[in-house]
C-alpha cells in the first residue's frame, strides 16, 4: 500500500513539475508576442503583370483582343458597343435597354428565341446582350469543346437579331410592372431622382422611362436603333480561354469578315452636362415612413482628372470603418446604421460627389448638417498621417482584386480603349495614390468638394422633416413622384 502511495506522489509530482514548466514557457512566448497589430510587418505588395494578349482589326473595323488562359476548358467573350441610351430620343426613353435585351431575348432570323433557349441550355452556355447609358455589351460563355455550336450563335445575336413580336410586347409589360412598383422602394426612389437634380430630368443621365415614352415605342424603333449603331466598327470584341490563336483568328475572320455595313456612321458627339440645381432641399413626401434615405452632393468629374487619385484618398478617409463618416456620425452621434461619402467619377462625362445615408425622421436635419460639418472640416483642416496611410493602403491593397482573373484583365483593357484612355491608366493611378500627401488631401479637398453648391435629397415624411430645416437658409422644394 505504502509504494502504491509513494508512486501516486511521485506522478502528482512529475505532473507539478511539468504544470510549472507549461507556464512558464508560455509567460516567455506570450511576453514575446507583438503587443499591437500596428507593430506587423507585412511583405510588399507582388507587382501586378498583365498576361499576354494580342490586339489586332479586322477589315470591316472590328477590333479584336485574344487572351489565352488554359487553366480551364471554357471560352468567354465580350464585346462593347459604341451606343447607348443617351442616344435614343428624348420622347423614347426606354429605347435602347429594350434593343439591348431584345437583341438576345428576340432570337435570330436563323434560331427562335426558344430554339436558341433550347441549345445553350444543352451545351450549358450562355449569350447575354444588354445597352447601358453610355455602351452596349454583348457576351457569350462556353466550354471550349462547344464553341462550333456557341459562336455562330452568339455572331447571330450580334449581326442578324430577328425582334421577336411576342418578346417584344412582353418586355414593354415588364417594363410597366417595373414602373407601377417603383416608388414601392424609399432608397430605389432617392436614386432615381437625385440624378435629375443634379443633371437635369431631360438629360440623358438623369431622365426615366415613362408610360408616354414607352408607349411612344414599337418594334421597327427597336430595328433601326439596332441598325444604326451596332456595326463592325463600332465594336471591341475580346475573348478568353483555351484556344488556339490562329484557329481562333480564322473563325473571327470566317464569321465576321461578310458582316459589312454601307449605311453613313452615327454621330456619336455628346454635349457635357452641367449642373442644374446649384442648392437646395429636396422632399419626396412619403408619409409613411418614420426614417428618413438622405443624398446629398454636387456635380462630380472625370476619371481621367489629373487629381482623381487624391479625390480617391479623400474617399478612403470619408468611408467605411474606421472612415470620418462612420466614427462620427455612426459612432459618435449614433444617427445612422450606415452613411457614406464619395467622390464618383465616369470615364467620360461627370460623375457626382454624393454622400448619404439612413436616418430617424426626427434627426434627418442633424444627420444633414453632420455630414456637411465633416465634409468641411476636410476643407479646413489637414487629415492626420494615420488617416493617409489608412486611406491609401485600402485603395493599394484592394488594387490585385482589379485583376483577379484573365477576363477581368482583358475587359479593362477594352473599356480604355473605348473610352480613348492610355492602357496603363491604372498603373499610373497606382503610382499616384502612393505618391499622395496629405498637403495634396487638404488642397484637392478645398478645390473640388463644394457644400455651397450641395444639393439635398430626403425621401421622408415630409410634416416631421420640414420644420428642421428653418435655419439652413435655403429653398424648399417638393418632388413630384407620382406615376
Amino acid at each position: 500500500m505504502t509504494i502504491k502511495l509513494n508512486k501516486i506522489w511521485q506522478w502528482v509530482g512529475f505532473a507539478l513539475i511539468t504544470i510549472v514548466l507549461i507556464i512558464g514557457n508560455r509567460q516567455g512566448v506570450l511576453a514575446d508576442v507583438t503587443p499591437s497589430y500596428k507593430n506587423l510587418q507585412y511583405p510588399p505588395l507582388p507587382e501586378i503583370v498583365i498576361p499576354d494578349y494580342e490586339r489586332y482589326q479586322l477589315k470591316n473595323g472590328m477590333v479584336v483582343y485574344l487572351m489565352e488562359d488554359h487553366q480551364l476548358p471554357l471560352i468567354s467573350g465580350s464585346a462593347i458597343v459604341r451606343t447607348g441610351s443617351r442616344f435614343e430620343p428624348s420622347n423614347q426613353v426606354g429605347l435602347a435597354s429594350l434593343t439591348g435585351d431584345l437583341m438576345r431575348l428576340g432570337g435570330t432570323n436563323n434560331h427562335t428565341p426558344d430554339q436558341l433557349n433550347s441549345i445553350l441550355e444543352q451545351k450549358a452556355a450562355a449569350i447575354e446582350t444588354s445597352f447601358g447609358t453610355t455602351s452596349g455589351s454583348a457576351s457569350f460563355s462556353s466550354l471550349s469543346y462547344d464553341l462550333e455550336t456557341v459562336f455562330p450563335l452568339f455572331a447571330e445575336v450580334l449581326k442578324s437579331p430577328a425582334f421577336d413580336n411576342q418578346q417584344f410586347e412582353l418586355q414593354k409589360t415588364r417594363v410597366r410592372g417595373g414602373i407601377a412598383r417603383r416608388n414601392d422602394n424609399p432608397g430605389q426612389i432617392a436614386r432615381r431622382e437625385f440624378p435629375k437634380l443634379i443633371y437635369g430630368e431631360n438629360s440623358p443621365y438623369g431622365r426615366t422611362i415613362e408610360y408616354e415614352t414607352l408607349n411612344n415605342i414599337d418594334r421597327q424603333d427597336l430595328i433601326d436603333f439596332y441598325g444604326k449603331y451596332v456595326r463592325p466598327e463600332n465594336i471591341i470584341l475580346g475573348i478568353v480561354g483555351d484556344f488556339q490563336p490562329e484557329a481562333m483568328k480564322a473563325t473571327l475572320e470566317k464569321t465576321f469578315s461578310d458582316w459589312q455595313v454601307t449605311t453613313p456612321s452615327p454621330n456619336l458627339v455628346t454635349t457635357l452636362p452641367q449642373q442644374k440645381n446649384s442648392s437646395g432641399i429636396f422632399i419626396a413626401d412619403q408619409p409613411q415612413l418614420t426614417q428618413s434615405n438622405i443624398l446629398l452632393g454636387h456635380l462630380g468629374g472625370k476619371l481621367k482628372d489629373a487629381n482623381y487619385p487624391t479625390l480617391s484618398v479623400i474617399n478612403g478617409v470619408l468611408n467605411g470603418f474606421g472612415g470620418r463618416l462612420y466614427n462620427e456620425i455612426r459612432s459618435r452621434q449614433g444617427l445612422a446604421y450606415s452613411v457614406y461619402g464619395m467622390w464618383s467619377a465616369n470615364y467620360d462625362f461627370p460623375g457626382v460627389f454624393i454622400a448619404g445615408g439612413q436616418t430617424k425622421s426626427e434627426t434627418t436635419g442633424q444627420f444633414i448638417k453632420s455630414t456637411i460639418a465633416e465634409i468641411d472640416r476636410l476643407r479646413e483642416d489637414s487629415i492626420t498621417e494615420d488617416e493617409l496611410n489608412y486611406a491609401k493602403d485600402s485603395i493599394l491593397n484592394s488594387f490585385v482584386f482589379q485583376f483577379q482573373n484573365p477576363t477581368q484583365t482583358l475587359s479593362r483593357l477594352m473599356t480604355y480603349e473605348y473610352y480613348d484612355y492610355p492602357s496603363d491608366f491604372i498603373f499610373n493611378y497606382q503610382k499616384a495614390v502612393k505618391n499622395t500627401t496629405i498637403n495634396d488631401v487638404l488642397k484637392v479637398a478645398q478645390e473640388y468638394l463644394t457644400p455651397d453648391k450641395i444639393v439635398t435629397l430626403i425621401v421622408g415624411n415630409q410634416t416631421v422633416v420640414k420644420e428642421q430645416f428653418k435655419d439652413f437658409n435655403q429653398p424648399i422644394n417638393t418632388v413630384d413622384i407620382s406615376i
